[in-house]
């Protein structure tokens, strides 16, 4: 049976009254791929048709994102929000929070290994850890995919082969400016990283109210692009040759 983690709330419902009829040998991305084209009738945001933790890669990133996970979900957003405080606004400045981080680890470790021997406490053991290398070389290939990713619609948008996708890339980079330049780098990575833990838990819970309001917004936003393609894109083309057989003549 499919793991009720791996499927939306809006369909969790569904899947309890099929349960008897949803047996595999395996929890293959296969099965659970032919279930969602099966089952999944709504329309979901983007045309998203996977669940939402499998969009996320069902593993335990998606885990923290979703909130699977409470303790570490809440570690991570206290812990970046600690940092953010530090120094943001009490002015905390890097050279010196890590030296005073290693004051406190090392200053006890010292005492503590210094009466270690006239008492019967024994001091704790240094573990030994131990990072695979495959880790790694997931992480670099992982990079250069989104590298050449982010170069192909680069270069779509720049050679003028896609001019949706120029206005979508030009849209993004102008609202990335405009983000620069009203927070900094620090701030700006802590709002990602609270939207990033906090907007989709909330939107897998209310998903059928988001995915209805989005599905509307979406549909005036074409027709909206529909009516500024033919009134405004589709003449820039036509003014530039009657202005250059102008200027010929």
């Amino acid at each position: 049976m499919l793991d009720p983690v791996d499927v939306d709330i809006a369909d969790a419902d569904f899947l309890s009254d099929r349960g008897e009829d949803l047996h595999t040998d395996d929890d293959s991305d296969s099965d659970i791929d032919n279930y969602c084209h099966q089952f999944t009738c709504k329309n979901r945001l983007f045309g998203r048709q996977k669940p939402l933790h499998l969009v996320l890669g069902r593993g335990r990133c998606a885990d923290i994102i979703l909130w699977r996970n409470k303790e570490k979900s809440a570690c991570i957003l206290a812990g970046a929000t600690v940092i953010w405080l530090l120094f943001e606004k009490i002015d905390y400045h890097l050279l010196t929070f890590v030296c005073h981080f290693l004051l406190l680890v090392l200053v006890p470790l010292f005492l503590w290994f210094s009466v270690a021997s006239f008492t019967h406490i024994s001091p704790p053991e240094v573990p030994e850890i131990i990072i695979p290398r495959d880790l790694f070389v997931a992480i670099a290939l992982q990079m250069r995919i989104e590298y050449i990713g982010a170069l192909r619609i680069l270069g779509d948008a720049s050679f003028g082969t896609d001019t949706k996708k120029f206005f979508k890339v030009i849209v993004a980079l102008w609202g990335l400016s405009v983000l620069g330049s009203w927070f900094n780098f620090l701030t700006l990575f802590y709002l990602a990283t609270v939207i990033v833990m906090v907007v989709p838990v909330l939107y897998e819970k209310y998903e059928d109210t988001v995915d209805t309001f989005a599905e509307k917004a979406l549909v005036e936003l074409k027709i909206q692009y529909k009516l500024l393609n033919e009134n405004v894109l589709q003449k820039i083309p036509k003014a530039i040759m009657s202005y250059k057989n102008k200027k010929q003549h």
